[in-house]
């Protein structure tokens, strides 16, 4: 029997592009939405959503967590039920469900956000994981094929 070798370089370009993709959509999503609401929600907070070092380190961290998630979600995914647009979807909406549901749960939960603010950052990050599933699945290699016990 013999092993495949782990695809390395496919799983770095895989990390780069959907790093490029998850990164862009975050900044235009909270500059755009989720900054702007939290400020007017939570004006009586002094320094709300700062833009400064410090909570752009944290920010490149989520990042890396959603990309090493998003792209090992995927890759688990396409091994055991294939890749296509179906697969793609289902595992952008794990990925969504995991991070940015419990995360908006966890928010309105304890009166750090308004329902508004959720009904626009949820659908939004939801395309940006099914998108970044879509890459995901181009640039990993194909799963195996898998063969039935009955057919052998």
């Amino acid at each position: 029997m013999t092993t495949a070798r782990f695809p390395t370089r496919a799983f770095v370009l895989t990390f780069v592009v959907v790093s490029i993709w998850i990164n862009a959509s975050e900044i235009f999503r909270y500059f755009v939405f989720v900054m702007p609401m939290t400020r007017q929600t939570l004006a009586m907070v002094p320094d709300v959503a700062p833009m400064n070092l410090p909570v752009f380190l944290v920010w490149g961290l989520w990042d890396t967590l959603l990309v090493v998630m998003s792209v090992t979600l995927t890759w688990l995914y396409t091994q055991a039920f294939g890749a296509g647009m179906r697969s793609a979807v289902i595992v952008g909406t794990l990925s969504w469900l995991f991070f940015f549901v419990l995360f908006w749960i966890a928010m309105l939960n304890m009166n750090l956000a308004e329902p508004a603010t959720a009904a626009i950052a949820l659908p939004l990050a939801w395309v940006e994981l099914v998108i970044a599933g879509v890459l995901a699945m181009r640039f990993l290699p194909a799963p195996p094929e898998r063969v039935s016990p009955a057919s052998r």
